[in-house]
């Protein structure tokens, strides 16, 4: 396995609220991974039962000499736990322990802790700052980059939240060794969007060096990581709150938050659902004209490599546009999809019912 050579990122918003995104082997214990963040009296690091006994006292001994105390709270770990119960924990711990508004957070895990740790910062005293550390490849590539925060509903996933940007993203690829195969995979499935909706390119890339990140090849993570987050950036700089452009990013996600939601959060990783949400969004692109034939099994040969299933769960036609009506991107009950319409360019559009229900039937068993 080849070492990665650290490389940063920056997200270009308006001066006051621009950071980096720190990407490379061996950050969590350098130093100048956490010099120049935000003075306080207090840093509370937030993280769950998973990660806390793999990396907590490592990042703890680099805090403790910037930050007068160090604070974890640890909560349970998986997208069951991405509610309100769990948010309180956090609030319940700030006030208790007398934080003030300079307390700044540290997201240690992955994505349901990167979500959780940022809409606490965002809503505790009306915002305190945080920093990712995010621990599995998903939320390296996705989650903890842009400032979307937020928990889910029993309705919908990550209906409450708020965007809140972090101080700085810290990605170390080492932490990555110690991620279950079926979490690596989950990633691959953000990574693998940013292909058919920004980078054509990169696609190919993917398509040749599978194998090398399913092995956790350093120097093709490092890459797979840099790239992703280089186009998320892009996108965020030129459309923060999602008024428009940034909405692509949510390839696949309409119909993966479906089956997420559906079959109850956490049956299925939220990577999966985007994976089979890919297959389900590439053969809409199909049958709306947009693409051509071949770009369907190109796409799903391509998912099904990383381990993801191609497959959705039979939740039923009537439920699954129940459930994507209550998607943050429909428009008076009205489903929009992400859909590409040539490799590299994605947009947004509704689609016929009749149309999305072939898409379900063919993809569904």
């Amino acid at each position: 396995m080849t070492a990665a050579v650290p490389t940063t990122v920056s997200i270009a918003l308006d001066q006051e609220r621009s950071y980096d995104i720190l990407i490379g082997s061996a950050l969590l214990d350098a130093p100048s991974s956490w010099q120049g963040l935000p003075s306080a009296a207090v840093a509370v690091i937030v993280t769950n039962v998973t990660v806390a006994p793999l990396y907590l006292e490592r990042l703890k001994r680099q805090l403790a000499p910037v930050y007068g105390r160090v604070d974890a709270v640890i909560l349970p770990d998986g997208e069951a736990h991405k509610d309100w119960d769990s948010l309180n924990t956090i609030f319940d711990h700030l006030l208790a322990k007398a934080c003030d508004r300079k307390t700044v957070l540290f997201a240690l895990g992955g994505g349901v802790i990167g979500d959780m740790t940022g809409f606490a910062a965002a809503v505790y005293m009306r915002g305190v700052p945080f920093v990712q550390v995010p621990t599995t490849l998903l939320s390296q590539v996705d989650s903890s980059v842009g400032g979307k925060t937020a928990i889910n509903h029993p309705l919908g996933k990550n209906m409450i939240g708020a965007f809140y940007q972090p101080q700085r993203v810290i990605a170390d690829l080492d932490t990555l060794d110690t991620l279950p195969p079926r979490e690596l995979s989950a990633g691959l499935a953000e990574i693998i969007k940013y292909g058919p909706i920004a980078d054509a390119a990169f696609l190919g890339w993917l398509e040749a060096n599978i194998d090398a990140l399913l092995a956790r090849d350093k120097t093709a993570l490092a890459y797979a990581v840099r790239r992703s987050c280089e186009i998320k950036a892009d996108v965020v700089g030129q459309d923060e709150r999602e008024q428009g452009l940034r909405a692509i990013l949510n390839f696949g996600h309409t119909f993966g938050h479906a089956i997420e939601t559906g079959l109850g959060y956490g049956e299925w990783l939220h990577g999966e659902g985007v994976g089979c949400g890919m297959v389900m969004a590439s053969d809409l692109s199909v049958r709306l004209g947009l693409m051509p034939p071949e770009f369907l099994p190109r796409m799903k040969i391509l998912i099904e490599r990383a381990g993801l299933p191609v497959v959705g769960p039979k939740l039923g036609v009537s439920r699954y546009m129940e459930l994507m009506r209550v998607d943050k991107k429909a428009e008076g009950g009205a489903i929009r999809f992400v859909v590409i319409e040539a490799l590299g360019t994605a947009s947004m559009r509704p689609a016929p019912d009749d149309l999305v229900a072939q898409v379900i039937e063919a993809h569904t068993a």
